[in-house]
């Protein structure tokens, strides 16, 4: 097995994977501490977020982001539910929609293919996604469950190849574990 991941490059990729997630995670933690120090309250903002909107619609708007591309990034969605009654309920919560989001995509990965300019248009722009998920299946799966690569492109990519089902909700189940981690450090801070 070893031999298989030097040959294919897999711990170049697994090295730098590594590398950007640090670097986004370190960049992400600067600017909330700037911005909280320098320019925003970041504690009023999420007190007016949980006296404004019911959770059922940041919840809504959560699972939208997670099944379409990732628009908006999990921990802010961590950092609000800080600020609820039982935060650790709301987390499991949030996870479990994220879980659900990619199962969503995936799925919508395996229609988009059935339709041919849509395949050719999503395996163009992520055609090195495909071509490592083909390579390392699981692996990469693990790591867009648990690093800041959008979890619902590497879904849909695995949908668009037909990566085993049952070996993409397994390897999903980490994503609980990247918001756990999340959690430790964003509720710490908020």
């Amino acid at each position: 097995m070893n031999r298989y991941y030097r040959i294919t490059q897999f711990y170049p990729f697994l090295k730098s994977t590594a590398y950007k997630a640090a670097t986004i995670a370190t960049v992400f933690v600067l600017l909330v501490v700037s911005l909280e120090i320098f320019l925003l309250d970041f504690n009023l903002i999420l007190n007016n977020l949980v006296d404004t909107y019911s959770p059922k619609i940041i919840y809504s708007v959560f699972l939208l982001s997670e099944t379409f591309l990732g628009l908006l990034p999990p921990e802010m969605f961590i950092a609000w539910a800080s600020k609820l009654e039982i935060p650790w309920g709301s987390l499991f919560i949030l996870a479990s929609l994220s879980y659900v989001g990619g199962i969503i995509s995936f799925f919508l990965g395996t229609r988009l293919f059935l339709i041919p300019s849509v395949k050719n248009h999503i395996e163009n722009k992520i055609q090195k996604h495909i071509v490592n998920l083909r390579k390392w299946g699981g692996i990469f799966v693990f790591l867009g469950a648990v690093s800041p690569v959008p979890h619902s492109v590497v879904s849909l990519a695995s949908g668009l190849i037909g990566y085993n089902f049952k070996s993409y909700l397994l390897w999903s189940l980490f994503r609980y574990f990247r918001f756990v981690i999340y959690a430790i450090v964003i509720f710490g801070i908020f």
